[in-house]
C-alpha cells in the first residue's frame, strides 16, 4: 500500500472532456499520472463509486463546496478517482457540477487503484473491484498526506480534512 513519502505509481487515468481544446478531444482523454502531477500540488480523493449514496450527497460535494478554499491553501487541481468509466464519470461530475472544480478521473480498470494498493472486492455487492474510499495530499508526484477510511466510515477523507493538511503543509 502507497505510503506517505512515496511517488505515485505509474498508471493511467481517463476524464471525459466536455470541451474540446488544450489538446484534448472532446470525450475520453488518457492522462498519465505522474505526468499529471508533476510540479503541481493536488488534491487527490477516491471512493467506491459514481451516483453511490455517501459519494454523492457528501464526498464530491464537500470537494466541490472546498475547491476555491483548497486553491486558496495552494491546491492546484483536485482529482475524484473511481473505478468506473469516463463516461459515468462525466455524467456523473455534470450531476455533481464539477465542471472547473474537480476533475472526475477515471480508473476504469482499477490498475491505478491497485497500484496504489488501495482497492477492495465489492463482488459479494455486485460492484467488483473498487477504490477504498480515501484522500491524499500529493506535492509533486510525492504523497505527503494520506487519509484512509474503515470500511463503511466517512470520517477523514473528506475536504474540510484536506484543506486543513493543505494549509499545514504551504
Amino acid at each position: 500500500m502507497i505510503q506517505v513519502g512515496d511517488k505515485l505509481p505509474a498508471g493511467t487515468l481517463k476524464e471525459y472532456v466536455e470541451v474540446e481544446g488544450n489538446g484534448c478531444s472532446i470525450g475520453p482523454n488518457a492522462f498519465d499520472v505522474q505526468k499529471e502531477a508533476a510540479g503541481k500540488t493536488i488534491a487527490l480523493f477516491a471512493l467506491p463509486g459514481a451516483f453511490t449514496p455517501t459519494c454523492s450527497a457528501k464526498h464530491v460535494p464537500g470537494y466541490v463546496e472546498q475547491a476555491d478554499a483548497l486553491k486558496a491553501a495552494g491546491v492546484d487541481e483536485i482529482w475524484c478517482v473511481s473505478v468506473n468509466d469516463a463516461f459515468v464519470m462525466g455524467a456523473w461530475g455534470r450531476d455533481q457540477k464539477t465542471a472547473g472544480k474537480v476533475r472526475m478521473m477515471a480508473d476504469g480498470s482499477a490498475d491505478f487503484t491497485r497500484a496504489l494498493g488501495l482497492e477492495q472486492d465489492l463482488s459479494a455487492g455486485g460492484m467488483g473491484v473498487r477504490a477504498k474510499r480515501f484522500s491524499m495530499l500529493v506535492v509533486d508526484g510525492v504523497v505527503k498526506t494520506l487519509n484512509l477510511e474503515q470500511p463503511g466510515k466517512f470520517e477523514v477523507s473528506d475536504a474540510s480534512t484536506l484543506l486543513a493538511q493543505a494549509r499545514e503543509n504551504r
